[in-house]
């Protein structure tokens, strides 16, 4: 007789209802996502979020839940507040992100404040004040670097190529040594390409398929690097929340590291030919690769999920096709809270 996984014995519910979380970076992308879901299921939900221009928060994200969270426009990096944050809390998911591996280049500092040393001061609170939380860390698949072996299993050399990667992977290292030296209990997940809803749409630098879908639903032209042939994977945002979830549902993920994935690899160019027939609009232009992105270009990558299904019974459901049409159904309703002014055309 098959022995029953975790996501299908565990109660979601019973774990978090009536419970106590903290969302950092809360009104992002995918921490109002998290957001959502928890309020869903009867958690007392907290976000703080730092506003940082052009990483992602938006008020709008939390509109249908703004009475039921708590909401702090606040620095993770101002010690006091954070501690203040933590005391009391059972769940933390620590999601405050840099994610645009360009603007790691241009503006290394910032990257490095908020990738590496604003999770280290959550860390140092919850080890002086909340030792007993569970904390989720967001981690990338730009930890990995330059691919040697598909699919990616945990094993792949972690080797990043920018200063994204390099502080992500730092601050990864960083949860994995508090868990061994002072037992907190975290786990990492290294995130894939993730996409859905409330994503930003001002600028491509937060990954190209949300822009591919900003240029298709304005009836623009979409720039294919080359021939369009480097593959990738990707999870949408109801996959990637629900993985979130199950990862700190129990101790088997304590201390441990592992990737999330879409289990399909899908070109560059069919990715924007899916991206065009789900909006009706919109038309593929081949153009030359930028050298600044030629040169922290990956190759191919996919991930192979394995290690967390095994443990946990994770497996991503919202196929690619559907959750683009999706994501266009909720853009072509709320656009005028993601568009905004200015247009960036660089992908």
């Amino acid at each position: 007789m098959r022995r029953k996984t975790r996501r299908e014995t565990i109660d979601p519910a019973e774990v978090y209802g009536g419970r106590s979380v903290l969302i950092t970076g809360g009104l992002g992308f995918i921490g109002s996502s998290l957001a959502h879901r928890l309020v869903e299921l009867g958690a007392v939900v907290d976000l703080v979020d730092a506003m940082v221009p052009n990483c992602g928060g938006n008020p709008f994200n939390i509109d249908r839940i703004r009475d039921r969270v708590g909401v702090h426009i606040a620095d993770i990096d101002d010690r006091e507040m954070t501690e203040t944050m933590v005391r009391g809390r059972d769940f933390i998911f620590d999601l405050v992100g840099h994610v645009s591996h360009i603007d790691s280049l241009t503006d290394p500092q910032l990257d490095l404040r908020i990738n590496c040393r604003c999770p280290l001061v959550l860390l140092e609170a919850c080890r002086k004040h909340n030792p007993s939380a569970a904390v989720l860390f967001a981690g990338t698949r730009g930890q990995y670097g330059r691919t040697v072996k598909l699919p990616v299993t945990e094993s792949h050399p972690l080797r990043p190529i920018d200063v994204n990667g390099v502080n992500k992977l730092a601050s990864e290292m960083h949860h994995l040594l508090y868990h061994r030296l002072y037992g907190l209990r975290v786990c990492s997940l290294r995130l894939t390409n993730t996409f859905g809803p409330r994503h930003i749409m001002k600028h491509s630098r937060q990954g190209f398929l949300n822009w591919f879908i900003r240029l298709a639903m304005d009836d623009e032209t979409l720039p294919v690097y080359g021939e369009g042939s480097q593959l990738r994977d990707f999870n949408y945002v109801d996959d990637v929340v629900e993985a979130m979830l199950l990862a700190l549902a129990g101790e088997e993920t304590s201390g441990r590291a592992f990737n999330l994935g879409g289990g399909r690899a899908v070109s560059l160019l069919d990715s924007a030919r899916a991206v065009v027939a789900a909006c009706g609009s919109g038309r593929i232009q081949h153009v030359p690769y930028p050298p600044e992105k030629q040169a922290i270009e990956v190759g191919d990558y996919w991930a192979d999920h394995g290690l967390f299904t095994s443990v946990t019974g994770w497996q991503p459901v919202v196929p690619f096709e559907e959750g683009l049409r999706r994501t266009v159904a909720f853009y072509r309703d709320h656009r005028e809270h993601y568009w905004g002014p200015g247009h960036d055309p660089a992908v």
